[in-house]
């Protein structure tokens, strides 16, 4: 294992903990930014470092297609590659293919997909995404699941999550770097509390360094979402990181990290600062809007970033969807408001002081005492009283 996983204080369920990996040590709860091509879009790894990111995540399939994880070995691997001193994780590929491809299938061999090169079918293993992302060569490598929609259901989703299962077997089997690299099994099973316990346990059994919740944040309603982290969390190990995929909008990461979760990744930030939009505490600041024209605030005046000390909105209404600077200078403001969320949870967690971290955000973001009820639902699983800041619910 290279890794070690240290809790150093807990609330409840929530816990902040240090993750030591072989570029970095990191402190937990963390959002990782997408860096799709080994770039966050408009963004240095400089700039990344500056603002407190701690690990980037790559896409296994997109670099294998360009530049090649043989070139990237080659040059000394991905962090040397695009200069990043810091921790790295590698997704496995399949989610691409399933995403991006309508014409992957699915079989007990791997996934197989029409090159988007030349238009010729290719089969990724789970050994050939194993050997691919060990040539990558990130601190944490992410095995080869069989990614179902959870808005499916039926007999897919058991077919699924058993092939998950076999699948882990052959990723370990094929893992060659093992002492230098960390392969995290991921839990599947749709909606489905049966399968997915049953997921957790034969992940479990595995012994794996980490472990990650997949197959949400694909359309299924919130209160579905949370009671799958939540059960999930309360049956992986205490010693081990969890690591909730694609999850990015900063309320869900508080009710993630208030049931136990330690990790997320989503290019949600990112990707909304390029259509015109910065994350802020009451929520989000369209930026397109006529009544940012002449508006000489900073997008947030409590935020202390570069972009906020240094441009009025109305500079980068100016700018916005005309210029790349506008979505440069979004995606460093949202990064910057990530990276200071997990900052702050982690940071209230080891102070004691959590449930009022938790209270002062909702309040910031539901002023009206609206808090949706699934939210309400979750902290209370969570151990979290949020009483203080939610209007009661009507019973109409």
């Amino acid at each position: 294992m290279a890794l070690c996983f240290e809790v150093l204080s807990r609330f409840n369920r929530a816990r902040a903990a240090q993750l030591t990996l072989p570029h970095f040590v990191c402190q937990t709860p963390l959002f990782m930014p997408v860096g799709t091509q080994g770039t966050i879009k408009g963004l240095t790894t400089n700039q990344l470092e500056e603002i407190g990111c701690q690990i980037v995540l790559g896409n296994t399939y997109h670099l294998a297609l360009r530049p090649t994880s043989e070139l990237i070995d080659e040059l000394g691997g991905l962090h040397k590659f695009m200069n990043w001193p810091r921790a790295l994780l590698t997704d496995s590929g399949g989610f691409q293919m399933v995403s991006l491809l309508h014409l992957a299938d699915i079989t007990e061999e791997g996934v197989t997909f029409q090159s988007p090169v030349d238009g010729k079918p290719m089969l990724l293993t789970p050994e050939e995404s194993i050997q691919i992302q060990n040539r990558i060569g990130a601190d944490i490598i992410m095995a080869l699941d069989d990614v179902v929609k959870t808005t499916i259901t039926g007999p897919r989703i058991e077919e699924a999550m058993y092939r998950t299962l076999r699948w882990i077997d052959r990723c370990i089997a094929a893992h060659k770097r093992p002492s230098e690299q960390n392969l995290f099994g991921i839990v599947q099973g749709g909606l489905d509390p049966v399968l997915r316990d049953k997921c957790v346990r034969g992940l479990v059994h595995r012994n794996l360094p980490g472990y990650a919740i997949g197959g949400l944040a694909g359309g299924e309603d919130k209160d579905s979402f949370w009671r799958v982290v939540a059960q999930c969390t309360a049956a992986l190990p205490e010693d081990k990181p969890r690591y909730v995929m694609g999850v990015g909008y900063p309320l869900d990461i508080v009710v993630c990290s208030a049931l136990g979760a330690d990790m997320y990744d989503c290019v949600y930030p990112t990707r909304t600062a390029r259509f015109g939009t910065a994350l802020i505490p009451e929520g989000v600041l369209k930026l397109k809007h006529t009544a940012m024209a002449d508006d000489v605030r900073p997008i947030d005046p409590t935020c202390n970033c570069m972009v906020c000390k240094n441009y009025t909105r109305a500079y980068i209404h100016c700018l916005v969807t005309k210029d790349a600077m506008g979505s440069q200078l979004l995606s460093y403001h949202n990064l910057y408001y990530m990276m200071k969320l997990g900052r702050d949870l982690h940071t209230s967690i080891i102070q004691g002081c959590f449930p009022e971290f938790v209270c002062g955000f909702l309040q910031k973001m539901f002023p009206k005492g609206d808090v949706p009820e699934w939210v309400c639902n979750a902290m209370e699983v969570a151990g979290i009283d949020i009483s203080s800041c939610c209007a009661p619910f009507s019973s109409s």
